[in-house]
């Protein structure tokens, strides 16, 4: 699996951040959230990440919260970069015999609001900014001498049920929570603490695998579910979140699902393998068989929200998407902009055709309008355009 950095050659186009850079090697915090990395796998870095101050801090963590709001990219990127990682060392196996500090993070891992906490680090922690592309960015890290809980944890009944079943496999739980209105942030947190799934199997998963696995867990689910509906009609969303503009077009056709990713001041997108200025990655009806390595992250997070609005509607389509990253992203958020941006696309009222000529014609139209950029080049390598076009009618037999 390729997850790569961000590449900026304008560093200095980061706005400043209201960052209180005052940090301490002992505070009392309240953390909303854990931190499993992925380098030296499978013995990799656990931490917690919290704020050098007490109280409600579920806003530190809450994408859907952010979205409802409207909050803006600094106001999110100065949190997130408030957060301190007080963490240790840890193989992904060794959480049933864990330390006092692994029942630590996996009490932050289950809990529905922010863990009171007690923190001695072994020295103070120094702010670097990071520009990351898959995960939430986080403020700055130290070791840690002691941790421990100040007060009883709030946890949900429904989640305690799910990380109390060791003979419950990790995906029913995941989907069943999902069901329940759990947002995908508290979900990846169970997964990567290693709070769900059989109780032989249970392991920690490094926080850039947990994103894309329960949003890889849900869009098939809901995938099978598309499949069973009716064929839908030519319809196009457009909308943005974050300074990311997504255009979505759906066709009446069996279900796949194509995505095209592009910087528009870029001549090269940095996650093209093939040095092209977009990136791309393409599922068909059967669904794929290898990770999506260009769009990464971004592929499942919007695959996933896109299946839920075929589930909403009850109709399955084919879905061609183009994503536009403007100068307006100036700080790198993390993988949930692209799933709560393309959410808010497919919020707006759709327009309706009557052909793919009409549809496609629009949509050109739409995007030279809007940004001065001709898509024809990007229609003109689309796998689903393709099939779509040599694909055999049902009709033609009937």
């Amino acid at each position: 699996m390729r997850i790569q950095r961000v590449k900026y050659k304008d560093i200095e186009r980061i706005p400043k951040l209201q960052v209180n850079q005052n940090f301490k090697s002992d505070f009392f915090g309240s953390s909303p959230a854990p931190f499993i990395g992925r380098y030296g796998y499978p013995n990799v870095n656990v931490g917690v990440l919290s704020p050098q101050f007490s109280g409600d801090t579920s806003q530190y963590d809450s994408p859907k919260l952010w979205s409802r709001q409207n909050y803006a990219i600094g106001k999110i990127a100065g949190m997130r970069y408030g957060l301190v990682n007080s963490r240790s060392t840890a193989n992904i196996k060794n959480i049933q015999k864990g330390s006092r500090f692994m029942e630590v993070i996996q009490e932050v891992g289950m809990a529905s609001k922010g863990v009171e906490l007690e923190v001695s680090l072994k020295n103070k922690p120094q702010l670097q900014f990071r520009l990351e592309k898959e995960i939430i960015p986080f403020g700055p890290h130290a070791d840690v001498k002691r941790a421990r809980v100040t007060a009883n944890p709030r946890v949900d009944s429904r989640v305690e049920r799910v990380v109390s079943d060791t003979d419950l496999k990790a995906v029913p739980a995941i989907l069943s929570l999902y069901r329940k209105g759990f947002e995908e942030s508290s979900l990846n947190k169970l997964l990567s603490v290693g709070n769900t799934g059989l109780g032989k199997n249970r392991k920690l998963v490094p926080t850039r695998f947990s994103i894309t696995g329960v949003d890889s867990i849900i869009g098939n689910q809901l995938a099978k579910e598309v499949k069973r509906y009716n064929i839908g009609e030519y319809s196009v969303y457009f909308g943005n979140g974050w300074g990311n503009y997504y255009l979505i077009l759906f066709f009446p056709e069996i279900w796949s699902y194509e995505l095209f990713e592009m910087y528009l001041e870029h001549k090269v997108s940095p996650w093209s393998k093939a040095g092209n200025f977009y990136s791309t990655d393409y599922e068909p009806y059967e669904g794929r068989k290898t990770y999506a390595e260009e769009c990464a992250g971004g592929f499942y997070s919007v695959r996933m929200s896109t299946l839920e609005k075929m589930n909403s509607l009850g109709r399955q389509h084919s879905c061609l998407i183009l994503r536009f990253i403007t100068k307006e992203y100036n700080v790198p958020l993390g993988v949930w902009v692209t799933r709560e941006a393309s959410r808010k696309a497919l919020q707006n009222k759709p327009i309706r055709f009557s052909s793919k000529g009409l549809m496609l014609k629009y949509a050109k139209e739409l995007i030279l309008r809007k940004f001065g950029f001709n898509i024809d080049s990007l229609l003109e390598k689309s796998v689903l355009l393709k099939n779509i076009k040599q694909q055999t009618k049902l009709s033609k037999f009937l």
